[in-house]
C-alpha cells in the first residue's frame, strides 16, 4: 500500500524531525517485484565517466587465475571490492535533492520503486599495467630470421594484436607503447621479437655499411641501406632495425635515421654480459669500447637498468641484471633485488625501481644508513620493518 502524508508526518513527528526544515517533497520507496541483491555497482572518476558518455568502451582483463582490472583506451585499473555498513539503493529516475529544489515542485509524495540493493561496490584504483606476461608471450617463439622461420613447423605460438589485447592486463595504448620498448615488430600479421643475436647481426650489417660508405651516424640514407644490405636479410628487417635504434627523418624528401650511440652501446654491453656470468670490471670498459662502432664512445650511465656492479669483490666485476627480468610486484620486486645484496646505493638501486616513486621515497626517507666507507647505504633489514 502507499503511504499517505498523515504516515508521513507521523513518522516525522516519532523521528523528531521538523518538517519546516526539510523539503516539502518526500520519497516513500518500496521494493519492486524484480528488486534484486545482485547489483553490481561500479565507482569511476569523472574522465572515465565522459569516456563512456562518448560512446568509448571499458574493458575487464584477467585470466581466472589473475586479479581483474579494468582497462580503458590509455590506463590500467585494479578493481577492488568496498565494503559499506549501509545499504547501497539502486533507484532508476531517483530525483535528488538538488533536482528537487531546481524543480520547484510541491508534491507531497513522491512514491519510488528500489530496483536493486547491494552492500559494496566496485573501486577502481590506478595501477601499473602488467605488461611483464607480453615478453614471456613473445619470447617463445622469437624471429631468428626468414632461414630459420622455413624451418619451424607451424605449432609455434604466434599472437596478433587481439591476441594481445585478449591475454595481457593493460590497456592498448600501453600495450602498444611496451611492443615498441620491446623492439617488437609485425611480420605476417603476428607481433614478434627478433631474437637477440639475429638483432645484433642486422645492427652490425648497419654499422658495417655506415663505416665502408663514411656515412655520419646522424645521417644515415634508408633507400641506400635497403639497396645495398636487401641480399643479405629482407628489407623489412633491415628498416625495422633501423627504427629500433634510429629516429626517422626526412630531407629533401629522402629518408634518413638518426642513429643513437647511446642504444647501439647499450645493445653492444648486453651482448657481451649475457654470454658472461661475472666480467672483470675494468676489463669489461676495454673490450666494451674496443667493440662499439668507431667514433662511439661508452659511458657508465649506458648501463643504468641492464647491469649491476658489484664493488665489494676485488677485483670488481659486472655482471647482467635487466630491470625488465625482475618480479613485476612492488614487494616481490624488492625481495629480488635484497636477495641479491644487503645493501643498496641509491645509484644502483634507483634504475630498477624508478616507477615506484612513493617506495623510492619511504626508502631514502627511513632507510638511510652510511657504511664504513661513507657512502649512503640502504639496508634490507629497516625496509622489511615498514
Amino acid at each position: 500500500m502507499e503511504r499517505t502524508r498523515a504516515e508521513v508526518d507521523a513518522t516525522l513527528q516519532t523521528a523528531k524531525l521538523d518538517a519546516a526544515e526539510l523539503l516539502p517533497a518526500a520519497h516513500c520507496l518500496r521494493f519492486g517485484p524484480a528488486a534484486t541483491g545482485d547489483v553490481c555497482l561500479l565507482e569511476l572518476e569523472p574522465a572515465l565517466c565522459a569516456q563512456l558518455r562518448a560512446g568509448r568502451s571499458l574493458v575487464i582483463r584477467g585470466d581466472k587465475d589473475e586479479q581483474a582490472v579494468l582497462c580503458s583506451e590509455d590506463k590500467t585499473y585494479d578493481l577492488k571490492v568496498a565494503d559499506t555498513s549501509n545499504m547501497l539503493l539502486f533507484i532508476p529516475g531517483c530525483k535528488i535533492p538538488e533536482q528537487l529544489k531546481m524543480e520547484e515542485t510541491h508534491c507531497n509524495i513522491i512514491h519510488t520503486e528500489i530496483f536493486g540493493f547491494t552492500n559494496n561496490y566496485w573501486e577502481l584504483r590506478r595501477c601499473r599495467p602488467k605488461l611483464k606476461k607480453l615478453k614471456k608471450l613473445l619470447m617463445e617463439n622469437t624471429y631468428e630470421g626468414p632461414d630459420s622461420e622455413k624451418e619451424k613447423d607451424s605449432s609455434h605460438l604466434k599472437y596478433t594484436t587481439e591476441d594481445l589485447l585478449d591475454q595481457i592486463q593493460a590497456s592498448e595504448e600501453e600495450i602498444m607503447t611496451q611492443l615498441r620498448v620491446l623492439n617488437a615488430c609485425e611480420i605476417g600479421g603476428y607481433w614478434r621479437i627478433l631474437e637477440f643475436d639475429y638483432e645484433m647481426k642486422l645492427l652490425n650489417h648497419i654499422t658495417q655499411l655506415v663505416d665502408s660508405e663514411s656515412w655520419s651516424f646522424s645521417k644515415v640514407p634508408l633507400n641506400t641501406c635497403l639497396q645495398e644490405l636487401g641480399p643479405l636479410e629482407p628489407e623489412e628487417m633491415i628498416e625495422h632495425c633501423l627504427k629500433c635504434y634510429g629516429k626517422k627523418y626526412t630531407e629533401e624528401g629522402e629518408v634518413y635515421f638518426e642513429l643513437s650511440a647511446d642504444k647501439i652501446c647499450r645493445a653492444t654491453a648486453q651482448m657481451l654480459l649475457q654470454n658472461a656470468v661475472k666480467f672483470n670490471l675494468a676489463e669489461f670498459h676495454e673490450v666494451w669500447q674496443q667493440s662499439v662502432p668507431e667514433g662511439m664512445t661508452t659511458r657508465p650511465d649506458q648501463l643504468k637498468g641492464l647491469a649491476l656492479v658489484d664493488r665489494q669483490s676485488r677485483p670488481e666485476i659486472i655482471f647482467l641484471l635487466k630491470a625488465e627480468d625482475l618480479p613485476e610486484g612492488d614487494q616481490e620486486r624488492f625481495n629480488s633485488l635484497f636477495s641479491l645484496r644487503e645493501k643498496w646505493t641509491e645509484e644502483d638501486i634507483a634504475p630498477y625501481i624508478h616507477f615506484l616513486k612513493f617506495w623510492l621515497a619511504l626508502l631514502f626517507s627511513f632507510c638511510m644508513s652510511t657504511d664504513v666507507a661513507g657512502r649512503v647505504c640502504v639496508s634490507s633489514l629497516p625496509f622489511c620493518c615498514v
